[in-house]
């Protein structure tokens, strides 16, 4: 059962990547480019090796579905109403590199005013978290998580001066 909310999870994740590879075409075909390309890649790599290494730990332990899994599949839903959210209030700006349009303006919402980086602090970090809950992975968490968190607060630093130079003083669009 784990196994198939994780294939599940994973199907939905690839599902948004495509809408982000969509929407990462426009932004370059109007003049838009890529930061931190390299964090980006190591992002990516350090996602899909913690969907990977919990799903073989939670087979190699066959591990069964408890609270622990049921608080873990909770903060995954949790977190992919969040992306969804932040997808519809981004439209055709977000993407999981960190891309900046041309003329890129910030989107004032109350989510963003009070949550700075809901993308990362209300989908990404439940979203790993629940998968290590749902699958028991503790040597995952333990081994890839620091990791993670080093990459993703490299992210947050460069995203938060992106906004502070160039998309704050390009103005503000209210959603």
């Amino acid at each position: 059962m784990i196994l198939m909310f994780m294939l599940a999870m994973f199907i939905i994740r690839l599902v948004f990547l495509k809408l982000s590879i969509a929407n990462e075409k426009t932004i370059r075909a109007n003049g838009g480019r890529e930061f931190g390309k390299l964090n980006s890649q190591f992002l990516t790599l350090l996602h899909i090796m913690i969907y990977a290494f919990a799903s073989l730990e939670a087979y190699l332990r066959k591990t069964e579905f408890d609270g622990w899994s049921l608080l873990g599949l909770s903060l995954m839903v949790f977190s992919l109403v969040v992306l969804y959210k932040v997808t519809q209030l981004l439209e055709g700006i977000w993407t999981v590199k960190l891309m900046i349009t041309q003329d890129h303006q910030y989107v004032d919402h109350w989510l963003f005013r009070y949550v700075k980086h809901p993308n990362y602090y209300l989908n990404i970090c439940p979203e790993l978290i629940g998968i290590v809950l749902l699958c028991h992975a503790k040597i995952t968490a333990a081994i890839l998580f620091p990791f993670y968190l080093l990459s993703l607060s490299i992210r947050i630093h460069e995203e938060n001066r992106l906004i502070r130079e160039v998309i704050i003083p390009n103005g503000k669009v209210e959603r």
